[in-house]
């Protein structure tokens, strides 16, 4: 996530000081990646060094005002038009959780598996719960925000990432299920077998993109 790309984007639209693009960024994001406003001073005084904002006085409380520069704009210009790379992706925890999970002594990986599936559903569930709020509001006409509409983008991004997540657990149980079979090991000597856990129901999601995992929700829409 760049922030400093966020508050050259806030900045864009006028001055503001560093409690109030805290406020603005976390408004606009649904608070999904909160700031602290540390981080938002540094951030701050790093793009001052680079030229890309300039402090300009004080607003009526006192508090400094930062403005976008020409290099800022141009900054922010070349940010919205670049696509995000992902040839070098950011660490996955939990990818990288299964992928050392993998012959662990003492490890259930399906159990993991399992707990993190669980886990992941019912975000995916409160994020449709509030995905169906953001949308009555603005389709009722109780709000026209531009952070509103930002907000359920970000949820929908959300969304689609732990369905995304809840299929590819649901491939991992799978494949290490055939690798079993297949003689592969996939955990440790000392690990304590699958039970209770109804691993051995699982398959891979199926053409439609929806899995038929027992604890999964109805598909999303």
């Amino acid at each position: 996530m760049s922030i400093r790309h966020g508050l050259l984007a806030l900045l864009e639209r006028g001055p503001r000081y560093g409690s109030q693009l805290r406020t603005e960024f976390e408004s606009r994001t649904g608070s999904t990646w909160p700031l602290n406003v540390g981080q938002v001073y540094t951030t701050l005084n790093r793009l001052e060094r680079d030229g890309m904002v300039a402090q300009g006085g004080q607003d009526d409380a006192g508090h400094a005002l930062y403005a976008i520069t020409d290099i800022g704009r141009e900054e922010l210009r070349t940010w919205f038009e670049k696509p995000v790379d992902r040839t070098s992706p950011a660490r996955d925890e939990l990818a990288i959780k299964l992928a050392m999970a993998v012959g662990a002594p003492g490890v259930d990986i399906r159990a993991v598996i399992q707990s993190q599936r669980h886990h992941t559903v019912k975000a995916m569930q409160d994020y449709t719960r509030l995905k169906a709020q953001a949308l009555a509001a603005l389709e009722s006409g109780e709000s026209r925000e531009r952070d509103d509409v930002a907000w359920l983008l970000v949820l929908e991004q959300l969304i689609f990432q732990t369905e995304a997540e809840a299929r590819w657990l649901d491939h991992c149980e799978a494949r290490l299920i055939r690798l079993s079979a297949a003689g592969v090991a996939t955990t440790g000597s000392s690990a304590p077998p699958a039970s209770g856990t109804g691993a051995g129901e699982a398959r891979p999601p199926d053409s439609a993109g929806t899995t038929t995992q027992g604890s999964r929700s109805a598909p999303l829409r």
